[in-house]
């Protein structure tokens, strides 16, 4: 039968894991995202953040900036957060207005603070196997891996998707797991194929049930990251899941699988963020 990965449980038991480590401090640790304008799903995200942070023991506070907030503001916002000694963790919520570049803005952050894991230094620690902190989404994917009880060492992952914030990491956290990683893409010659040989598949390309049943191999791991609105306004995976649950030996459902590991995997670096910088 297959096993169908909650991801609403993972999370809920890796906050609570936080929030007993953070009762034993004498401190809380400190949380802030940085919110421009007003896009409706960072919102919502923000809410939720807000909402688990504190109720794991975080001191989280969100600062919400007008659309009309400059870049030059925005970076003035990052650098004195980064000189705060209060402040652990520092989010800039994307996406940012299009006069904003988000490249700059998540550049400017302290690399110590960086609990997205997505400013350039802490990319280059990963890519070199060095420890640092890492982007919360593949690191959300890991925790599912291991509630699959997963045998990572020497399996083959195919990582399809390769963006900054979840393809490339992904991989990175695979081979760093002793997998033998393949990263794929909308492009990639013949991609049912090389999802085929995958005994664990990572879909990230977020294209609305592109992955087909039949590209899933008999007893793979699936981890659908993609979270895709139809016109009809359901929520669907990159992964068609109906066809591919029978053929995976465990599967990430959408929504419910994944996403919740976001939150928590933010709330985890911003610990480990705190206790580094007071280590």
């Amino acid at each position: 039968m297959t096993q169908i990965l909650d991801g609403k449980a993972v999370a809920e038991r890796l906050r609570g894991q936080l929030a007993t480590r953070i009762a034993a401090l004498d401190f809380k640790p400190g949380l802030v995202v940085l919110r421009v304008g007003e896009d409706p799903a960072s919102g919502v995200y923000v809410r939720n953040k807000d909402k688990a942070a504190t109720a794991a023991g975080f001191a989280s506070r969100t600062r919400h900036l007008p659309e009309s907030t400059t870049e030059a503001e925005l970076l003035a916002e990052i650098a004195a957060l980064n000189a705060d000694p209060s402040v652990d963790g520092i989010l800039v919520q994307l996406p940012l207005p299009a006069h904003i570049r988000a490249e700059a803005a998540i550049a400017a952050v302290d690399p110590a603070k960086d609990v997205d894991g997505f400013h350039p230094i802490n990319a280059g620690r990963l890519a070199s196997g060095l420890p640092g902190l890492v982007p919360c989404t593949p690191r959300g994917a890991m925790h599912l891996l291991a509630e699959a009880k997963a045998t990572l060492r020497g399996a083959r992952a195919v990582v399809v998707g390769r963006s900054q914030i979840v393809g490339r990491p992904m991989a990175q956290l695979l081979l760093a797991a002793d997998c033998t990683v393949t990263i794929a893409h909308s492009r990639t010659r013949d991609l049912p194929e090389e999802c085929r040989r995958a005994d664990i598949l990572i879909a990230a390309v977020g294209r609305p049930e592109m992955i087909r049943g039949d590209w899933v191999r008999e007893g793979a791991i699936v981890i659908d990251v993609g979270i895709n609105r139809l016109p009809d306004g359901k929520l669907v995976g990159d992964v068609a899941y109906a066809e591919a649950l029978p053929r995976a030996a465990a599967i990430t459902p959408v929504p419910g699988g994944v996403g919740p590991m976001t939150i928590a995997c933010l709330l985890e670096n911003t610990l480990e963020a705190a206790l580094a910088r007071r280590a």
